[in-house]
């Protein structure tokens, strides 16, 4: 019997068993979390049969169990919770509502709530099997309005049905990088640190740019301020691209320099229509996963020697890279709308 798994433990729960496995006596048990977390590795079947001295056939029950019922004990039927069923879901819901940094916190809560102990292994396994994770939440702005944005997206696809063809519908917004180094998350070989050189430099970049989705294309223009008067000359960047449109549809947050009396001018002289997005919400607006794109590319993880090194690397991006990836980010960069507010 040959047959690899592919990874099917988290970092925290691989840990949790790794601890286990170093204070566990019985050498049974043992062999058991062995085969969970070499299965987890990569290795065969066979192989951890005859690393363990044990059969495939014994070693594929070890690991089918802890899958299908996170099982390590000897008995047979598994290992039962310490909660009943009502405290179980008291204790999901309240986990639900209230989020934990700490294992031995959540052990402190069941222990005063129900007089119950759990070790933090016995409880990071409850954790798993119940559906928990341990993971990063996500922010959302406290003043963003659900029903704003639901009236927004359902104008948004009104506006889709019914702008003829020769009206685009772009994507606008306002991006600030700075040549400040940028250190973020990357593979590095396990046991080693990868120094980056590093620069607090406040040196920045101010980009405007508009996302066209249907083509993927972005029109960006760096100036030294954005205020009404560049703006305008965005907008009429904008139209000198498109000059058989129709009607220019733009889609912008509410920044000063997108509702200034001087910028709606601007716009119907241009014959572009302005549609503001509702307060605190970039969660609505795509091109803002574009400007996460170019940090990506640009500036994760690199060090600039120079305020023109840092301008090429940003600015080639949008003039060099993005027109030939633009088409394969339809996934990640699009108008899936999540709402944000809770």
């Amino acid at each position: 019997m040959i047959l690899i798994m592919k990874e099917f433990l988290d970092p925290s729960e691989r840990e949790a068993l790794k601890t286990h496995h170093r204070q566990v006596r019985d050498r049974r048990m043992a062999d058991r979390i062995n085969a969970v977390l070499l299965s987890n590795d990569g290795w065969t079947y066979r192989q951890i049969a005859h690393a363990l001295l044990l059969d495939e056939q014994t070693v594929a029950l070890h690991i089918k169990e802890y899958i299908e019922k996170k099982k390590l004990s000897l008995e047979s039927g598994g290992s039962k919770s310490k909660l009943d069923d009502q405290q179980t879901a008291e204790l999901v819901a309240h986990l639900t509502q209230n989020t934990y940094q700490k294992v031995q916190e959540i052990c402190a809560f069941v222990k005063a709530t129900y007089d119950i102990s759990y070790t933090v292994t016995g409880m990071t396994y409850w954790l798993h099997h119940n559906g928990f994770s341990y993971k990063k939440p996500k922010g959302t702005p406290a003043k963003a309005d659900a029903a704003k944005q639901e009236v927004f997206i359902n104008f948004y696809h009104e506006l889709l049905t019914l702008t003829p063809e020769d009206e685009p519908i772009l994507f606008a917004d306002g991006v600030h990088p700075t040549m400040a180094t940028k250190v973020t998350y990357g593979w590095i070989k396990k046991g080693e640190d990868k120094l980056i050189l590093t620069t607090g430099s406040k040196t920045r970049l101010n980009i405007f740019g508009a996302l066209n989705l249907e083509t993927m294309t972005a029109d960006t223009v760096h100036y030294q301020v954005l205020n009404s008067d560049t703006i305008e000359l965005f907008f009429k960047m904008l139209r000198g691209k498109n000059p058989h449109k129709r009607i220019i549809h733009l889609i912008v947050d509410q920044a000063s320099y997108n509702t200034s009396v001087k910028s709606r001018q601007a716009a119907e002289k241009y014959n572009i229509r302005l549609h503001y997005l509702p307060p605190y919400s970039p969660n609505l607006n795509p091109i803002e996963r574009l400007w996460k794109v170019m940090h990506e590319h640009a500036r994760n993880n690199q060090f600039f020697a120079s305020a023109q090194a840092f301008k090429d690397a940003v600015l080639g991006f949008f003039e060099n890279t993005w027109p030939k990836i633009g088409w394969s980010m339809r996934d990640r960069i699009n108008d899936n709308f999540q709402k944000l507010a809770i």
